[in-house]
């Protein structure tokens, strides 16, 4: 008779021990879940600003090349001048 009561209470006991950590690893997993979407949420926003700055540098890049390109223009139209001066102040020598 307590052998029956001993076993009872074991197969209670672990029962109650597997359900608590069947509970256990769900609230674990779900908890992780949860925090897995957050750091997902995060990533996309970091990964637009990421983009938003890209756009910008790259914008900035084509308008500095472009600024570049005139003044290479303007160099080039200034030194033409100045050629053309030199010859001018070597036939009135």
């Amino acid at each position: 008779m307590i052998f029956a009561v001993l076993t009872n209470d074991w197969a209670q006991a672990s029962v109650a021990i597997a359900g608590i950590a069947f509970v256990t690893v769900v609230a674990s997993v779900l908890i992780w879940q949860i925090f897995s979407t957050g750091r997902t949420g995060l990533s996309a926003k970091r990964e637009n600003a990421y983009q938003k700055l890209a756009e910008a540098s790259a914008e900035a890049q084509n308008r500095t090349a472009a600024g570049l390109e005139k003044t290479a223009g303007e160099l080039a139209e200034l030194r033409q001048r100045t050629a053309e001066l030199e010859r001018m102040l070597k036939d009135i020598e």
